[in-house]
């Protein structure tokens, strides 16, 4: 039976917010006019390339490298298509290619079970201004349809899985059918990576930089990261989103640690110029497309469409949720622990999709986010200057964005100081952290045995009191997705 027709990359759209009054109606300060610098470079970085066929040519090859699937042979029965274009995408074990020295520091030994590890769901708005990426997990209880094994050759008829079993079963045709019969969404486009263009793609971007909230160490992976930002290459980057032994979180902790990685990979490539450079855009291409497989209708055409949307992308563009889950160990006979998804809540999410709706609340304020919410945070305010009503000024200013401050700003011994100082007892040091965050420039000074009560001394270089605020889980609405710049290092 030939393929079905499936739809190709949406051009760009004929509004999309970036015509003459959207740019109207944005700010006019230091921040607007390097974003339209930007915008007018990408403009005609785009143009030249059209102009000359450049991009094609540039191209060249990439395409044919390209390992091909017929992920939809088939196919019939399938969901309505939305608006917008929908990407599976998988990540499977494959490790054929990477070199017994990385096979040993990055503890890739054993035989692969051919499966996948990651699955996920990338939905491209139709406007081509935002990126919805969905994971669903791989241990899901699914049901996958009547078949025939790819290796015995039998005729299998649907039956309850393991989400990730249906690639063992069937490959990457029964992955797509089982994805779709679960989530109703019609998949336009099938992308396979496996470990060597992952490892490939962050090397070429010059590495991501994470940040773990906490010391992240993993056994089986060797990972051993402390708290704190890291620069990965692309086997340390590897080992962060394959630990699963870092938490009691297990799956659903790797799941967002791998989302936290997409968005650091999206705000590496669209801030280093790799998307503005015609020739390491093609290096890109080449590391991460090189090792792939993908359907037959993800070509050149695609791709290129991609990149200029990608030039315009940012980690805001992007965000990121896990499908509404029930229980994570509901018992099926003869699988055995599945995790279960909450098919009211999941059903409302992918309608989203489909709908080409935002997943994510965006935040109203531009407060900066703090892990200690300003009302827990005491503080003393003294005025180290000698100009008057100084320390009330910011007494008042603290109190209004959410600190119990005493209200009673007194003068400082020393009136000469020249910088902010927070004196804080180390036992209270995320709580000093959140004030510092309100307090640009100010100075983090330890003073042991302190208590809980900061004493900020204000020197004559104090630059203001900036909003804080705690990244709550109502923040994430009803499908808890939150924009990619909410899960990157700050």
């Amino acid at each position: 039976m030939p393929q079905p027709p499936r739809r190709p990359v949406r051009p760009a759209p004929r509004g999309g917010g970036r015509g003459p009054a959207a740019a109207a109606a944005r700010p006019r300060g230091r921040r607007g006019r390097h974003r339209w610098v930007r915008r007018t470079v990408t403009a005609l970085s785009v143009t030249v390339l059209a102009a000359g066929g450049i991009g094609h040519a540039l191209m060249t090859g990439i395409d044919a490298e390209i390992q091909r699937v017929d992920a939809f042979k088939d196919m019939k029965n399938r969901p309505r298509a939305g608006h917008g274009t929908n990407f599976l995408l998988v990540g499977t074990d494959g490790r054929d290619r990477i070199t017994p020295e990385e096979k040993e520091k990055y503890r890739l030994g054993g035989a692969p079970c051919h499966c996948t590890d990651t699955i996920m769901i990338v939905h491209l708005s139709e406007d081509l201004e935002r990126a919805s990426v969905v994971s669903l997990p791989r241990d899901s209880y699914a049901e996958v349809p009547e078949h025939l094994d790819r290796t015995t050759g039998k005729q299998h008829a649907a039956h309850p899985v393991r989400l990730n079993a249906a690639y063992a079963e069937g490959g990457p045709p029964l992955t797509v059918r089982t994805v779709e019969h679960v989530t109703g969404v019609k998949i336009d486009h099938y992308l396979e990576v496996d470990f060597v263009s992952f490892m490939r793609t962050v090397d070429v971007v010059g590495g991501v930089r994470i940040c773990a909230a906490k010391p992240l160490k993993d056994r089986a992976t060797g990972l051993d990261l402390a708290a704190g930002p890291h620069e990965l290459n692309g086997g340390q980057a590897l080992q962060y989103v394959r630990s699963r032994h870092v938490d009691g979180a297990a799956d659903l902790g790797r799941m967002q640690r791998q989302q936290a990685f997409v968005a650091a990979l999206i705000a590496k490539a669209t801030s280093s110029g790799v998307l503005l450079n015609p020739v390491r855009f093609r290096e890109l291409a080449r590391a991460s497309l090189g090792s792939l497989r993908a359907s037959e209708g993800f070509g050149t055409d695609e791709m290129l469409t991609l990149g200029r949307a990608m030039r315009g992308f940012s980690p805001s563009s992007s965000e990121f949720t896990t499908v509404p889950i029930d229980d994570v160990a509901f018992p099926v006979k003869g699988i055995g622990s599945t995790v279960k998804w909450d098919g009211a809540k999941a059903e409302r999410l992918f309608r989203a999709l489909r709908d080409d709706r935002p997943l994510a609340v965006r935040a109203r304020s531009k407060a900066v986010k703090v892990e200690v919410a300003p009302d827990q945070v005491r503080v003393q305010v003294e005025n180290g200057t000698g100009t008057a009503g100084l320390g009330a000024e910011v007494d008042a200013e603290l109190r209004s964005t959410g600190f119990r401050t005493t209200g009673l700003a007194a003068d400082a011994a020393d009136r000469t100081a020249e910088r902010t100082v927070i004196h804080y007892d180390p036992r209270w040091d995320r709580s000093a952290a959140s004030l510092a965050a309100a307090l640009p420039g100010a100075e983090l000074r330890e003073e042991a045995g302190r208590g809980p009560v900061m004493r900020v001394v204000v020197g004559a270089g104090h630059e203001g009191v900036t909003r804080v605020r705690v990244a709550r889980a109502a923040d994430a609405g009803e499908f808890g997705a939150v924009p990619g710049d909410e899960v990157t290092c700050a």
